[in-house]
């Protein structure tokens, strides 16, 4: 089965509702959850039932049309605020609310339906522009890797993170449509919530791609004795010198990479960019409760009396950055995005 049928946000116009995957609930389960007011996008953003930054700006766009179906105009800025306020490391969030807000601003005497209609019109450009912008990013860089490639990925930068076809796994099904043969894929768990185990692996599997899951501490090892072609990752916020915050781990993966020779790709939208932060030190790290790290397997808790440091990203340096894969092509360093 194609996974592009499988759409992470969806508008269902007959229900004037966002539909989003519940990603919580994968691989055993694949279910849904309907949006019809801001409130429920903002807690599935905040809760992770939508994950992936090019997705959560999606479904933040979709939130402001609601919040206009709803409320009429009043309704509009402290959506986008509540919006806002959700996750503060995907800058995909905040590019897609001040797009909202600028074609809210360009029609000040639109009301009602009206109102509603244009900024539906906005959010669906935002998906369907996501859409096509990964089809091309996976395009130029599908032509990074050789004619048969062994890849490594961390956490999940697929069609379930964006509007479709992915942004790291839209490489890998661009090379296959090109003809070129994805010999295997390494997927890193990518603790502590297991993106890379739970989500990445059901994508590639449901797509037909040979797939084998590793923790990240197996990462090294795996390096050391099997030949891996390319090391290719999403991000959440690239930094005008080129450094990348991405999924925590990432940074680690990166090192590991450069003492093994292997060319570590980013593939991102331009979306992705904030062209205001200078580098990674600008880019601010979120950092999630302690209970996700809390929970142990069988069930048990870890003591409170033990402190747990729980940050969602990490910052990778333009240095350990072979590539960065855009939908306006590859870029190499030196970085100076302008």
């Amino acid at each position: 089965m194609n996974n592009e049928s499988v759409n992470a946000v969806y508008w269902l116009a007959g229900e004037r509702a966002v539909r989003l995957l519940d990603q919580r609930a994968l691989p055993a389960e694949e279910r849904y959850t309907l949006c019809h007011e801001v409130e429920t996008v903002a807690g599935a953003i905040e809760n992770m039932t939508v994950r992936g930054a090019p997705a959560i700006g999606i479904a933040a766009a979709y939130g402001v049309a609601l919040a206009a179906a709803r409320g009429g105009r009043s309704a509009v800025p402290p959506a986008a605020e509540r919006l806002a306020r959700t996750r503060p490391t995907a800058v995909n969030l905040f590019t897609s609310l001040e797009r909202m807000k600028r074609r809210f601003e360009t029609e000040p005497l639109f009301e009602g339906e009206a109102l509603f209609e244009v900024l539906l019109a906005e959010a669906a450009a935002i998906h369907e522009e996501d859409v096509a912008g990964n089809r091309r990013m996976g395009a130029f860089g599908a032509r990074l890797l050789p004619e048969e490639a062994v890849v490594m990925t961390h956490c999940n930068a697929g069609a379930i993170a964006t509007g479709g076809h992915g942004t790291a796994l839209g490489v890998l099904r661009s090379a296959r449509e090109m003809g070129k043969k994805i010999v295997r894929v390494y997927a890193d768990e990518t603790r502590p919530l297991l993106q890379g185990a739970r989500l990445t692996s059901w994508e590639l599997n449901r797509d037909g791609f040979d797939v084998t899951v590793i923790s990240e501490g197996m990462a090294g090892a795996l390096m050391k004795q099997t030949h891996i072609d390319a090391i290719i990752v999403g991000a959440d916020r690239i930094a005008r010198n080129g450094d990348t915050a991405n999924k925590i781990g990432t940074y680690g993966l990166s090192v590991l990479a450069k003492v093994h020779n292997v060319p570590l790709y980013v593939a991102a939208p331009w979306s992705t960019f904030d062209l205001n932060a200078a580098s990674g030190e600008d880019i601010p790290i979120e950092e999630r409760a302690e209970e996700e790290m809390r929970l142990l397997p069988d069930g048990s808790r870890l003591p409170e009396s033990i402190q747990v440091w729980n940050p969602a990203f990490d910052v990778t340096p333009a240095a350990n950055i072979a590539a960065i894969i855009t939908e306006r092509g590859v870029f190499h360093p030196p970085y100076d995005f302008k």
